[in-house]
């Protein structure tokens, strides 16, 4: 593996030219691909084989008037009136009508008619039905059904826009683009060279916008959630510059060892690109592996985020050699360039110091390690799942005023109401079994209002509106979405679906797949690392710490979106339930992440290792070496998910600080820490194989030994030629 890659960054350093203009034309093509076919992002959530998802499908089959989004328009008088007076009751009546001509609309139902004024008679509720689904309307829909109702509130009424009309893919602005800023100015202190930190950030750059372009591209064939293009671009810059980082860092150390740049870039490739490529194969696995869960939407954020990586890995080790080609001894500070052949400082640095604290007092790190994580995990315990309603949305916002609003006037059990599906042969079969199920649930604990059976046209289906007494995400609804379920189970045919149903499907199936995931991609991982330390002790320990890692991160996401400690400091307004898909997605992504740092840094042991060392001065040596671009790597990592914790979206923001803090906690406390801790106690036998697996597994030399004996074998023959 390293000598192909060093002939790979050899050819890349020559024909860089050549190599620059064939990444421009491949993003050029890309984008123009993606500024083709863009298609719209979906902002559903569809779990083939559940019960939700069978209620949801025999809506859209059997009431295909209704299969369109709907928006809630609440209006609401000042204290002390009644919207039945004459005036009001004009001014809700022309929004009624001003509603049923927005463009893409097919009617508004009067409040007055249907009954959705509240008991005071100060808030009513018009609710507009679109032709479209949500993930079609376009923006001027959107626009136009957010301005509505001016006239009602030039007569005094409180107008707020709220339902799925309100639902729009995330916006990608200016905190995300203060992440970046955060890894320039660390790639700046790191390198010492604006030269060096340019060329690496261009370089990430150049690879997230070909994978962002070819995931746009693709997105008219494909359904791709509101999040999978923040995530893949959220994992994409991060490890492109990460990838990019590491290259440039063991290209600068071959500079400063003599060599010509030709040879440090070939050699950089050859040795830090194969722990790149490795480092990036178990983040595709771990991506990759959600495709197993079942859950189409995750699925394809996974392979999403997964091919984003893919290309960034394959940028590192193509595009950046060529780009070191042009930039010459330039990648160096001007102090070094100056000095021929210059060579580090000769006084231990602050990495190979904490190296020599950590192996000396490793017992002492250890124990404390483990009790700090053991102690940041509790509040997971706590944890509770289900998926986002706009209550947690920032406040302020349209959808979150509108939700607000409804709770004050009609109660929170209005914002999450559920629908049950009843089917049967005939219609006097379907009347009975709607009749009985609806005396059944109106009977449960928890149920505000049942609505009369609506009957489609064949008689075949009825629908029945649930309005739970509490919110979506109140516990108490959970518990109602079972007792519905268990009571109408004797009733026929009879599916519940709503926001709070589709959770707890959502969760259930997540939970069943769980298992079946982490042995995929943990089994599949710790192979690789066996190929890649020959070791059987190393990969296990690395497994070992994540469990840590995942641990803390997860308690404190808890204690922070859920209980809402700390949740001021970042614009968490409402804390609650985190979004059920978090734990599985934050697995799969932080267990790639941290077999980065596991790559990057135990490489560099297992290179002194094999090289002579013992295993005391391997770790030390390679925890010295790597500290600096490592830590670097991380605050790159953190600054860029970091900048994706101040957007509004609720989803965003969770994933954002969960892979921020995850990143610091594995880097700096598992990674820097209790590794090379463990790592100095087993001492030689942390490198043990058995024989028998040693002449089985192939020798992928990430630590570039064949390598070696290839230069050695190439110099003199070099020499003999001259």
């Amino acid at each position: 593996m390293a000598t192909l890659l060093y002939r790979l960054g050899r050819a890349s350093f020559r024909r860089r030219r050549l190599v620059l203009a064939l990444w421009i034309a491949v993003l050029a093509v890309l984008g123009a691909s993606a500024a083709a076919f863009n298609g719209p992002t979906a902002s559903n959530f569809s779990m083939p084989g559940t019960e939700s998802q069978r209620a949801l499908d025999a809506l859209a089959e059997q009431f295909p008037q209704a299969a369109g989004a709907t928006g809630t328009i609440v209006v609401a008088a000042p204290d002390g009136q009644a919207l039945a007076s004459p005036g009001n009751q004009t001014a809700v009546r022309a929004l009624v009508k001003e509603a049923a001509a927005l463009p893409g609309a097919v009617a508004a139902l009067d409040p007055f008619q249907v009954g959705a004024v509240s008991a005071d008679g100060r808030y009513a509720l018009v609710q507009v039905q679109f032709a479209e689904t949500a993930d079609q309307l376009t923006a001027a829909q959107r626009t136009a059904y957010h301005d509505s109702g001016k006239s009602a509130r030039a007569a005094g009424l409180r107008v707020e826009h709220g339902g799925e009309v309100m639902a729009a893919a995330p916006e990608i602005g200016g905190t995300e683009g203060l992440g970046v800023a955060v890894a320039a100015v660390v790639l700046v202190i790191t390198f010492g060279s604006l030269v060096a930190a340019g060329m690496t950030l261009l370089t990430a750059l150049i690879g997230v916008g070909a994978g962002m372009a070819g995931l746009f591209a693709l997105s008219s064939a494909v359904e791709l959630t509101s999040t999978a293009p923040v995530l893949a671009l959220m994992l994409g810059l991060a490890v492109g510059i990460d990838y990019s980082l590491f290259i440039t860092s063991r290209h600068r150390q071959y500079l400063l060892d003599g060599l010509t740049p030709e040879e440090a870039a070939a050699r950089a490739v050859g040795t830090a690109g194969s722990a790149v490529v490795f480092a990036g194969a178990t983040v595709v696995i771990a991506l990759a592996g959600l495709a197993v869960v079942g859950i189409p939407f995750l699925t394809v954020m996974g392979l999403a985020a997964a091919a984003t990586v893919a290309v960034a890995v394959l940028v590192a080790i193509t595009l950046q050699p060529a780009l070191l080609g042009f930039a010459g001894l330039r990648v160096l500070p001007r102090k070094q360039r100056r000095t021929e052949h210059a060579t580090a400082a000769t006084r231990p640095g602050l990495g190979f110091r904490w190296a020599y604290v950590v192996t000396r007092w490793r017992v002492s790190f250890i124990v404390a390690g483990v009790l700090l994580l053991g102690g940041l995990a509790v509040p997971a315990a706590q944890m509770r799942l289900a998926l986002p309603d706009a209550g947690t949305a920032a406040e302020g916002t349209a959808a979150r005023q509108a939700y607000d609003l409804i709770s004050e006037g009609f109660g929170p059990g209005f914002n999450g109401r559920l629908a049950a599906v009843v089917t049967g042969g005939s219609a006097e079969a379907t009347t009975r079994a709607a009749t009985e199920a609806a005396t059944a649930i109106q009977a449960t604990k928890g149920v505000l209002a049942v609505t009369p059976p609506q009957l489609n046209a064949a008689g075949t289906t009825a629908l029945l509106g649930v309005i739970p007494a509490t919110g979506p995400t109140d516990e108490a609804t959970e518990t109602l979405v079972h007792d519905i379920r268990a009571k109408v189970a004797e009733s026929g045919d009879v599916s519940l679906t709503g926001q709070t149903a589709i959770g707890i499907d959502i969760s259930a199936k997540l939970a069943e797949a769980l298992p079946v995931y982490l042995l995929l991609v943990v089994g599949l991982s710790v192979l690789l690392l066996m190929l890649v330390f020959r070791s059987i002790l190393v990969p296990v320990k690395a497994a070992l710490g994540f469990l840590l890692t995942v641990g803390g991160t997860f308690g404190v996401t808890v204690a922070v979106f859920q209980q809402g400690w700390l949740s001021g400091l970042f614009g968490i307004d409402t804390p609650g339930p985190l979004v059920s898909f978090l734990p599985i997605l934050m697995i799969g992504i932080l267990f790639g992440l941290a077999m980065d740092y596991q790559v990057f840094l135990v490489s560099r042991m297992r290179e002194d290792f094999v090289h002579g060392d013992t295993a005391r001065q391997a770790t030390i040596s390679g925890l010295g070496h790597g500290t600096r671009v490592v830590t670097a790597a991380a605050l790159i990592m953190i600054s860029v998910f970091g900048g994706f914790v101040f957007m509004d979206d609720p989803i965003i923001k969770s994933i954002g600080f969960a892979l921020a803090f995850g990143v610091a906690v594995d880097a700096f406390v598992v990674r820097m820490t209790i590794v090379p801790a463990v790592m100095s106690l087993l001492g030689d036998r942390a490198w043990w194989l058995p024989r028998r697996l040693a002449r089985v597994l192939p020798n992928v030399d990430i630590e570039g030994e064949r390598l070696r004996e290839h230069l050695g074998h190439a110099a003199p023959e070099a020499a003999a030629k001259v």
